[in-house]
Formats: C-alpha cells, sequence, structure tokens
C-alpha cells in the first residue's frame, strides 16, 4: 500500500499509472473511487485509501458510476509472494466455486478448508466465498456498462445461477440492482465489446512486433493497433481481436464466443495475454535500481501465449531452430489438427489431437515428435503441472523449454532463460550484473534484453 502522501499527489494528478494499485473512498458521499476520476476531487479530511476495490466494498463503500472501479487494472501488490494464494486466487477467477465446492478447491490446492480461510482472513480480509462473489459482481458491473447483453445473459455469463441471486448479490454489493444501473449507464456499444484498461506506459509496437513475427495464419492476426485470435476455453469456443487505444490507457476488444458461462476466465486470459496487469513502473523501478548499467525500455509487457499447453507446445517446435523456422512448424501443426473456426480461422489443436497424430507431415527428427506426443499426451491425460521443474521430468523437455513456455504460457513474472541464444548476446549490457538481482522481475529483464537484440 502507497502511503498517503503519495495516493493524495496521484489522485489530484490523475496519474494514470496509480490506476488500480489503490481505491480512493469518501467518506461524505460512501463511494469509492478510482484515482483518475472525472469527478471533483474530494478534500482530503473525507478521503480514505484502500489497497484494493475489494476492502473498499468491504468497508461498506459503494463504486462510483463515473469511473467505474471494476475497469481498473489489477495490481498485484495485495497478493504478495504466497504462492498458495496466488494459485487460488486465479482458480476462483477462473470459475473453480462457480462450478465446485470449497472442498473441492481445496483438494486442488492440497490444504485443508480452514487453512485457506485462515489464508483469506489473514491477507485479504475476506472469506474464499466473498471474493469470489465480489469478483463477479464487479465483471457483470463491467458488462451492465460497456454490452447491450440482457441482465439474465448478464448473470449466466457472471456466473450466478439464478436471476434471484444475482439481483441480491449485485445489489447488496453494488447499492443498486442490475436494471437501474443500466438505466444509468449510458448508451453501451453494440455487440460484445469491452474496453480493458492497463497502466501506462505500455510499448504497444515492441508487443504487436514480437507477435506479428511468431502469428500463425488462420490462428492470430496482427495490425497496426490490434491482436486477434481464436480463441477455446473448456468447450467455449470464439475469437476477439484487442484494438490499441493509447490516448485511453486501453484495448477495445471485440469478443465472440459460443458460450456466455465462459465469458469472465476468457476476459481474464486476455488480460494476462496482453500483460494489462503489470505495474511497469515499479518494474522498471527494481530493475534500474538492480542492474543501473543497463538502459530500459518504458513500458515493455510478457508477450502471452494463450494457454500453457500452447505455449509448451510452440517451445518444443522452437527447439534448436530459428524464429521463422518454429513459425513454419507452428504453421503447418495448426494447419492439419487444429479444428476449424469460421472464416478460414483454426483453433489451436487439443492436446488429444497432438497426441493421437503421428506428427509425420512435420519436418523435424523423430525425437522431437516423441516429445512433443509425450507432453501432448501428459496434457490430455490431466496430469500437467503449471510448475515449470515439473514439465523436465518428461524425455526431451529441458529448462529452456519449460521456463519459455511459463513465461509466455503464464505469465511468470521471475522466469530467466539460462542458455538461451539472444540472452547470451545480450549479457554484456549488464556489465558484470547478476541477473538473479533482478528477481522477482526477471522475465521482464528477459524482455529488456530481447529487445536489444531485435
Amino acid at each position: 500500500m502507497l502511503d498517503p502522501a503519495q495516493c493524495r499527489q496521484a489522485r489530484l494528478a490523475r496519474d494514470a499509472r496509480f490506476d488500480g494499485r489503490f481505491f480512493v473512498a469518501v467518506t461524505t458521499t460512501g463511494i469509492y473511487c478510482r484515482p483518475v476520476c472525472p469527478a471533483t476531487p474530494p478534500r482530503e479530511r473525507n478521503v480514505r485509501y484502500f489497497d484494493s476495490a475489494l476492502a473498499a466494498a468491504e468497508a461498506g463503500f459503494r463504486p462510483c458510476l463515473r469511473c467505474r472501479p471494476d475497469s481498473a487494472p489489477d495490481s498485484p501488490a495485495w497478493r504478495g509472494t504466497h504462492t498458495t494464494l496466488e494459485r487460488a486466487l486465479r482458480l476462483i477467477d477462473e470459475g473453480a466455486l462457480q462450478e465446485a465446492t470449497l472442498t473441492a478447491l481445496c483438494d486442488r490446492l492440497g490444504i485443508g478448508e480452514r487453512y485457506l480461510r485462515r489464508l483469506f482472513q489473514q491477507r485479504i480480509g475476506v472469506s474464499p466465498k466473498a471474493y469470489a462473489q465480489h469478483r463477479q459482481c464487479l465483471f457483470a458491473k463491467q458488462l451492465l456498462h460497456q454490452t447491450t447483453l440482457p441482465v439474465t445473459d448478464i448473470a449466466y455469463a457472471s456466473g450466478f445461477r439464478s436471476l434471484r441471486r444475482f439481483n441480491d448479490a449485485f445489489h447488496s454489493r453494488i447499492g443498486l440492482t442490475p436494471r437501474d444501473l443500466r438505466r444509468r449507464a449510458g448508451d453501451p456499444a453494440e455487440g460484445l465489446t469491452l474496453h480493458l484498461a492497463y497502466r501506462p506506459p505500455y510499448a504497444w509496437e515492441t508487443l504487436r512486433d514480437f507477435h506479428a513475427s511468431r502469428a500463425i495464419e488462420g490462428l492470430e492476426w496482427v495490425g497496426e493497433r490490434h491482436y486477434g485470435r481464436c480463441i477455446r476455453w473448456g468447450e467455449a469456443t470464439g475469437r476477439f481481436t484487442a484494438e490499441h487505444l493509447p490516448d485511453r490507457h486501453a484495448f477495445r476488444v471485440r469478443l465472440e464466443l459460443d458460450d456466455l458461462h465462459a465469458l469472465a476466465p476468457v476476459v481474464r486470459r486476455i488480460r494476462r495475454v496482453l500483460d494489462l496487469d503489470a505495474d511497469t513502473a515499479t518494474i522498471e523501478a527494481h530493475l534500474s535500481h538492480a542492474l543501473p548499467g543497463l538502459a530500459l525500455t518504458e513500458g515493455l509487457r510478457l508477450p502471452g501465449v494463450w494457454s500453457p499447453f500452447e505455449a509448451g507446445v510452440r517451445a518444443i517446435l522452437g527447439q534448436q531452430v530459428a524464429i521463422v523456422a518454429a513459425r513454419r512448424l507452428v504453421t503447418e501443426l495448426v494447419a492439419a489438427l487444429g479444428e476449424p473456426a469460421g472464416d478460414g480461422g483454426r483453433h489451436f489443436p487439443t492436446p488429444a489431437a497432438v497426441a493421437g497424430s503421428d506428427l509425420a507431415f512435420l519436418a523435424m527428427p523423430g525425437a522431437r515428435r516423441e516429445t512433443l506426443r509425450r507432453f501432448a499426451a501428459w496434457y490430455a491425460e490431466g496430469d500437467a503441472s503449471d510448475d515449470p521443474a515439473a514439465w523436465t521430468t518428461l524425455k526431451g523437455i529441458g529448462p529452456w523449454t519449460a521456463n519459455y513456455a511459463a513465461l509466455r504460457g503464464t505469465g511468470h513474472p521471475d522466469i530467466w532463460l539460462a542458455g538461451d541464444a539472444g540472452l547470451r548476446r545480450a549479457l554484456p549490457r549488464l556489465e558484470g550484473a547478476d541477473p538473479a538481482s533482478a528477481s522477482p522481475w526477471r522475465s521482464y529483464l528477459t524482455l529488456q534484453l530481447w529487445s536489444r537484440e531485435s
């Protein structure tokens, strides 16, 4: 949490770099806002600062209808470095408590319910179910503001099983009924279009060029101001196109999805692919202190891949070959095994499709084909882990492959790709400094060095 003097300075300046890092609650109105709120700034004696929207809501404040705190970038600061909590939050955000019980979630985490409840109370101040419902309501609020979806569809997309329960929870958390909020929301865009905010700066051109050099025909499309791709989440399929709006510090995302129940986790996955929640000012301040001799590019973001499985396949096909050759192999794999997605597009192949093919159409060593099939079977059987160390237990997958997949497929912030050819060429730029000093942001150091070699 920033100190009050920093918060005061940031809110009075409406500094977008602090958007989502803290929230401003006004005691005279009972409303909490983003620091970029366009309303007349309240007097300091009437202000309280919170490090999350959830904390402000639990203190009894309602979200502002002008700046819409539901649209702010997430801040990872209050999550800390607790691996179990981080994984629990991610699973809940992906719908773990909508699809199953708290007991089932704890079984996935390998911990007891009592321990998880205590962890949430100590770190966040609420129960896991209260956290999940808060996230559902804020996502529903965003949909009410920004889309023309009917209220019943929004309830379904937000993970509520009944309209009555949605209305009760929304009124309790937001202070308005969904229909009252919809009447105040103005004229939203037609279709399923959302605006996803980030904290500036954002090095869009660098990210765009990275994706463009690796884009797979039919699966992805990249333009001057946009990136898009075909997507799959469980049984749901669709596509999105994210257009960069630098003046608004946001992306306009146009989505097509055949099952709205998957909408919330899909939107969160898009945020991860575009790395919208990174606090690059904090990251780069740390890198500048740890490596004072390194010139930094402001606003670099991790170039995400849709899933860890896809990232792993790309990494295996990219072993010991140039980017152009790796791209050709992935293109051939998608063309041969990917399911049609309409308008000439194709989805990335499923683990079962890759595991069930002999992959004879791929011009590469037989041992690498077997590695790819072994990896796909591991995923298809449900045995895969997010831990890069677990990947290296598979024959043919070394630390570089596992770590590259973790960097791009999960957004892991602290990956150092020891042995990477591009990093070896860039190491003199560190002037003898130890890359370990960049922890916990070594993934961003990797991007900084790669950008110097491209």
